[in-house]
Protein backbone atom coordinates (compact mmCIF):
# COMPACT_ATOMS: atom_id res chain seq x y z
CA UNK A 1 0.00 0.00 0.00
CA UNK A 2 1.48 3.42 -0.77
CA UNK A 3 1.59 5.72 2.07
CA UNK A 4 -0.04 8.96 1.55
CA UNK A 5 2.16 12.37 2.65
CA UNK A 6 0.74 15.16 4.88
CA UNK A 7 -1.77 16.77 3.14
CA UNK A 8 -0.66 20.04 1.12
CA UNK A 9 -3.13 23.06 -0.48
CA UNK A 10 -5.46 21.39 -3.39
CA UNK A 11 -7.72 23.72 -4.13
CA UNK A 12 -7.78 26.03 -6.92
CA UNK A 13 -10.43 28.86 -6.02
CA UNK A 14 -11.18 30.04 -1.95
CA UNK A 15 -14.37 30.31 -2.94
CA UNK A 16 -15.76 26.15 -4.19
CA UNK A 17 -14.70 23.30 -2.90
CA UNK A 18 -15.48 19.62 -2.55
CA UNK A 19 -18.05 18.39 0.33
CA UNK A 20 -19.47 15.20 0.91
CA UNK A 21 -22.40 15.87 2.57
CA UNK A 22 -24.05 18.53 5.54
CA UNK A 23 -25.90 17.58 8.97
CA UNK A 24 -27.91 20.36 10.23
CA UNK A 25 -28.64 19.93 13.86
CA UNK A 26 -25.21 18.34 15.15
CA UNK A 27 -25.25 17.22 18.72
CA UNK A 28 -21.62 15.50 19.00
CA UNK A 29 -19.09 17.45 17.14
CA UNK A 30 -18.41 20.60 19.82
CA UNK A 31 -20.49 23.03 22.12
CA UNK A 32 -24.52 23.20 21.34
CA UNK A 33 -26.42 22.35 17.61
CA UNK A 34 -23.50 22.56 15.21
CA UNK A 35 -24.13 22.40 11.30
CA UNK A 36 -21.50 20.26 10.12
CA UNK A 37 -19.75 20.50 6.81
CA UNK A 38 -18.29 16.61 5.56
CA UNK A 39 -15.67 17.92 3.31
CA UNK A 40 -14.69 15.36 0.83
CA UNK A 41 -10.95 13.64 0.06
CA UNK A 42 -8.67 11.95 3.67
CA UNK A 43 -5.46 10.84 3.27
CA UNK A 44 -5.68 8.53 6.55
CA UNK A 45 -7.37 4.68 6.14
CA UNK A 46 -8.62 4.28 9.65
CA UNK A 47 -9.64 0.58 10.19
CA UNK A 48 -12.71 1.89 11.82
CA UNK A 49 -13.82 4.75 9.75
CA UNK A 50 -17.31 5.57 9.56
CA UNK A 51 -16.88 7.46 6.70
CA UNK A 52 -15.50 5.41 4.15
CA UNK A 53 -16.89 7.18 1.22
CA UNK A 54 -15.15 10.29 2.35
CA UNK A 55 -11.88 9.02 1.03
CA UNK A 56 -11.55 10.04 -2.15
CA UNK A 57 -10.79 13.87 -3.37
CA UNK A 58 -12.84 13.09 -6.37
CA UNK A 59 -15.77 11.90 -4.83
CA UNK A 60 -19.00 14.35 -3.48
CA UNK A 61 -20.35 17.11 -4.80
CA UNK A 62 -18.38 21.25 -5.84
CA UNK A 63 -19.95 23.84 -3.53
CA UNK A 64 -19.37 26.99 -3.13
CA UNK A 65 -18.62 29.43 -0.04
CA UNK A 66 -21.70 31.62 -0.71
CA UNK A 67 -23.82 28.25 -1.31
CA UNK A 68 -22.95 27.01 2.12
CA UNK A 69 -23.51 30.21 3.91
CA UNK A 70 -26.78 30.52 2.62
CA UNK A 71 -28.03 27.36 4.04
CA UNK A 72 -25.46 27.71 7.19
CA UNK A 73 -27.77 31.07 7.89
CA UNK A 74 -31.43 29.21 7.27
CA UNK A 75 -29.96 27.73 11.05
CA UNK A 76 -29.04 30.68 12.60
CA UNK A 77 -31.16 30.75 15.54
CA UNK A 78 -31.03 27.07 16.64
CA UNK A 79 -26.89 27.66 16.28
CA UNK A 80 -27.07 30.44 18.37
CA UNK A 81 -30.07 30.22 21.12
CA UNK A 82 -27.92 26.63 21.61
CA UNK A 83 -24.16 28.17 22.30
CA UNK A 84 -23.17 26.35 18.80
CA UNK A 85 -21.68 27.24 15.39
CA UNK A 86 -20.34 25.27 12.32
CA UNK A 87 -17.91 22.14 12.57
CA UNK A 88 -16.37 21.69 9.45
CA UNK A 89 -14.97 17.79 9.79
CA UNK A 90 -14.33 15.20 6.92
CA UNK A 91 -12.77 13.25 5.42
CA UNK A 92 -9.98 16.07 6.59
CA UNK A 93 -10.47 19.61 5.78
CA UNK A 94 -7.40 20.71 5.43
CA UNK A 95 -6.73 18.74 2.21
CA UNK A 96 -8.73 21.68 1.14
CA UNK A 97 -7.42 24.67 3.33
CA UNK A 98 -8.22 27.42 1.30
CA UNK A 99 -11.73 26.70 0.71
CA UNK A 100 -12.15 26.00 4.22
CA UNK A 101 -10.58 29.05 5.79
CA UNK A 102 -12.88 31.21 4.03
CA UNK A 103 -16.12 29.14 4.61
CA UNK A 104 -15.02 29.47 8.46
CA UNK A 105 -13.65 33.45 7.58
CA UNK A 106 -17.52 34.40 6.26
CA UNK A 107 -19.42 32.29 9.27
CA UNK A 108 -17.07 34.13 11.91
CA UNK A 109 -18.23 37.42 10.24
CA UNK A 110 -21.90 36.39 10.61
CA UNK A 111 -20.90 35.96 14.62
CA UNK A 112 -20.97 32.21 14.41
CA UNK A 113 -18.95 30.43 16.30
CA UNK A 114 -16.62 27.80 14.48
CA UNK A 115 -14.76 24.30 14.67
CA UNK A 116 -12.01 22.83 12.52
CA UNK A 117 -12.53 18.72 13.16
CA UNK A 118 -8.84 17.55 12.09
CA UNK A 119 -6.62 14.59 12.24
CA UNK A 120 -3.78 16.66 11.94
CA UNK A 121 -2.28 14.99 9.15
CA UNK A 122 -1.19 17.91 7.28
CA UNK A 123 1.37 20.52 6.86
CA UNK A 124 1.59 23.19 9.16
CA UNK A 125 1.33 25.73 6.53
CA UNK A 126 -2.27 24.27 5.31
CA UNK A 127 -3.60 24.46 9.23
CA UNK A 128 -2.10 28.13 9.46
CA UNK A 129 -4.42 28.91 7.07
CA UNK A 130 -7.47 27.72 8.71
CA UNK A 131 -6.87 28.73 12.64
CA UNK A 132 -7.10 32.12 12.12
CA UNK A 133 -10.72 31.74 11.62
CA UNK A 134 -11.64 29.10 13.99
CA UNK A 135 -12.81 28.97 17.59
CA UNK A 136 -11.85 25.53 18.63
CA UNK A 137 -9.86 22.97 17.10
CA UNK A 138 -11.20 18.87 17.76
CA UNK A 139 -8.20 17.28 17.31
CA UNK A 140 -8.18 13.89 16.80
CA UNK A 141 -5.48 11.36 17.93
CA UNK A 142 -5.81 7.90 17.31
CA UNK A 143 -3.45 6.50 19.16
CA UNK A 144 0.24 7.11 20.97
CA UNK A 145 1.76 3.78 20.30
CA UNK A 146 3.69 5.17 16.78
CA UNK A 147 3.41 1.44 15.56
CA UNK A 148 -0.29 0.90 16.66
CA UNK A 149 -0.97 4.44 14.75
CA UNK A 150 0.21 3.32 12.11
CA UNK A 151 -1.43 0.46 12.16
CA UNK A 152 -5.02 1.95 12.59
CA UNK A 153 -4.48 4.53 10.20
CA UNK A 154 -1.59 3.85 7.88
CA UNK A 155 -0.05 7.01 8.20
CA UNK A 156 2.53 8.79 10.50
CA UNK A 157 1.76 10.17 13.62
CA UNK A 158 4.19 12.62 13.95
CA UNK A 159 2.48 15.40 11.91
CA UNK A 160 -0.71 14.92 13.75
CA UNK A 161 1.40 15.41 17.40
CA UNK A 162 3.25 18.36 15.54
CA UNK A 163 0.10 20.12 15.10
CA UNK A 164 -0.80 19.15 18.33
CA UNK A 165 2.24 21.48 20.35
CA UNK A 166 1.37 23.85 17.53
CA UNK A 167 -2.03 24.89 18.78
CA UNK A 168 -0.57 25.21 22.10
CA UNK A 169 2.10 27.29 21.50
CA UNK A 170 -0.30 29.32 20.01
CA UNK A 171 -2.63 28.69 22.45
CA UNK A 172 -5.97 27.40 20.42
CA UNK A 173 -8.51 26.19 22.20
CA UNK A 174 -8.77 22.43 21.86
CA UNK A 175 -10.81 19.31 22.36
CA UNK A 176 -8.78 15.49 21.83
CA UNK A 177 -10.83 13.18 20.50
CA UNK A 178 -9.89 9.80 21.01
CA UNK A 179 -11.70 6.01 19.50
CA UNK A 180 -11.74 3.32 22.15
CA UNK A 181 -11.49 0.68 19.81
CA UNK A 182 -11.45 -2.85 22.19
CA UNK A 183 -8.39 -5.30 21.15
CA UNK A 184 -6.93 -2.35 18.92
CA UNK A 185 -6.04 1.34 21.01
CA UNK A 186 -7.28 0.13 24.13
CA UNK A 187 -4.16 -0.74 25.53
CA UNK A 188 -3.19 0.80 28.92
CA UNK A 189 0.33 1.51 28.15
CA UNK A 190 -1.27 3.50 24.99
CA UNK A 191 -3.87 5.06 26.94
CA UNK A 192 -1.31 6.08 29.41
CA UNK A 193 0.98 7.47 26.88
CA UNK A 194 -1.49 9.68 25.31
CA UNK A 195 -2.52 10.59 28.43
CA UNK A 196 1.02 11.94 29.34
CA UNK A 197 1.39 13.61 26.16
CA UNK A 198 -1.84 15.54 26.26
CA UNK A 199 -1.08 16.54 29.62
CA UNK A 200 1.66 18.33 28.49
CA UNK A 201 -0.66 21.05 26.62
CA UNK A 202 -2.54 23.25 28.63
CA UNK A 203 -4.69 24.88 25.89
CA UNK A 204 -6.60 21.25 26.13
CA UNK A 205 -10.00 21.75 27.60
CA UNK A 206 -11.11 18.45 26.75
CA UNK A 207 -11.00 14.88 26.11
CA UNK A 208 -13.03 13.15 24.62
CA UNK A 209 -13.46 9.74 24.41
CA UNK A 210 -15.34 8.19 21.65
CA UNK A 211 -16.61 4.76 21.74
CA UNK A 212 -15.80 2.26 19.03
CA UNK A 213 -19.27 1.58 17.21
CA UNK A 214 -20.21 -0.32 13.92
CA UNK A 215 -22.72 2.15 12.43
CA UNK A 216 -20.30 3.02 9.48
CA UNK A 217 -19.92 -0.93 8.66
CA UNK A 218 -22.51 -1.06 5.85
CA UNK A 219 -20.31 1.51 3.61
CA UNK A 220 -17.51 -0.41 3.65
CA UNK A 221 -19.60 -3.76 2.72
CA UNK A 222 -21.22 -0.82 0.07
CA UNK A 223 -17.92 0.34 -1.07
CA UNK A 224 -16.40 -3.36 -1.56
CA UNK A 225 -13.87 -2.50 1.07
CA UNK A 226 -12.06 -5.15 3.03
CA UNK A 227 -13.30 -3.98 6.96
CA UNK A 228 -10.93 -5.53 9.55
CA UNK A 229 -13.18 -5.05 12.69
CA UNK A 230 -16.46 -6.60 11.80
CA UNK A 231 -16.28 -8.65 14.57
CA UNK A 232 -15.45 -5.98 17.55
CA UNK A 233 -17.95 -5.22 19.75
CA UNK A 234 -18.28 -1.31 21.43
CA UNK A 235 -16.21 -1.52 24.37
CA UNK A 236 -18.17 -2.08 28.13
CA UNK A 237 -18.79 0.31 30.41
CA UNK A 238 -16.07 -0.65 32.42
CA UNK A 239 -13.47 -0.47 29.59
CA UNK A 240 -14.59 3.07 29.19
CA UNK A 241 -14.51 3.97 32.78
CA UNK A 242 -10.92 2.97 32.98
CA UNK A 243 -9.92 4.68 29.94
CA UNK A 244 -11.42 7.90 31.25
CA UNK A 245 -9.73 7.01 34.80
CA UNK A 246 -6.50 7.43 32.86
CA UNK A 247 -6.39 10.43 31.33
CA UNK A 248 -8.43 12.42 35.03
CA UNK A 249 -5.19 10.62 36.82
CA UNK A 250 -2.86 13.03 34.90
CA UNK A 251 -5.47 16.35 35.53
CA UNK A 252 -7.63 16.14 32.18
CA UNK A 253 -11.24 17.17 31.78
CA UNK A 254 -13.27 14.09 30.37
CA UNK A 255 -16.38 15.51 28.46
Amino acid sequence: MLIPQPATVTSTSTSTGRIHSVETCGTVDGPGIRFVVFTQGCPLRCLYCHNPDCRTVEGGREVTVDELVTEILRYRTYLELSGGGVTVTGGEPLLQPEFVAELLRRCQTEGLHTALDTSGFSDLTAAQQVLPHTNLVLLDIKSFDPDLYRRVTHVSQEPTLRLARYLNDIHKLTWVRFVLVPGLTDPPENVEGLAIFVATLTNVEWVEVLPFHQMGAYKWEALGYDYQLKDTLPPSQENIERVKAQFQRHGLNIR
